[in-house]
């Protein structure tokens, strides 16, 4: 199939596509990246992208709280982080933001940890590289960095529902219609 320009699939393109026009969302892009995108730094990544800056490039990541008793609220079992690849997960904060959120539970409850790639898979529908908040397999809670939230301009980049394919949106317009948390959670 032709997509792009390129001679590739372009089911995974055209489904999450369709979920961002059905949120209401229709100012975005998809981009395809060459094949060695991971093996180079941040600015060839910005370049490939086009991006504002290299604080414009983000990632999804699945987090797990394997201490959450069964019989709780599990809303935040599982969740997807999003963070700048420029930025560090502070745990810490992240635990804090949960047991406030949660409020039923003591903190002992709260160890958030990234969930092992076949967990992540399973939940997210996508491979290491490729996830997204976009056409989730399993719907979860969002947790979006307050640093991608300050952005200028306000438009991020982040994996696209396969490895060499790569999302950018407004992140007003991404707010709007997934409803992320927005929490400190960075260094």
């Amino acid at each position: 199939m032709h997509c792009n320009g390129q001679d590739v699939d372009c089911s995974t393109e055209t489904r999450l596509a369709k979920e961002l026009r059905d949120k209401g969302i229709t100012n975005y892009l998809f981009k395809r990246v060459p094949g060695q995108y991971y093996q180079q730094d941040l600015e060839y990544r910005c370049n490939c992208l086009q991006a504002a800056s290299i604080h414009h490039l983000c990632k999804s990541l699945l987090y797990e709280n394997p201490k959450l008793p069964e019989h709780g609220p599990q809303e935040f079992r599982y969740y997807l982080v999003i963070v700048q690849y420029a930025a560090k997960m502070h745990g810490e904060k992240v635990k804090r933001f949960l047991h406030k959120a949660n409020g039923k539970l003591g903190i002992q409850y709260f160890r958030p940890r990234q969930a092992p790639h076949e967990i992540s898979e399973k939940l997210s529908g996508y491979q290491s590289g490729a996830v997204t908040p976009v056409g989730l397999a399993t719907p979860m809670q969002l947790i979006l960095s307050h640093e991608i939230d300050q952005l200028q301009p306000n438009f991020f980049w982040m994996g696209g529902g396969e490895q060499l394919l790569k999302l950018g949106m407004s992140v007003r317009d991404f707010k709007q219609a997934y409803r992320p948390y927005v929490v400190d959670c960075t260094y």
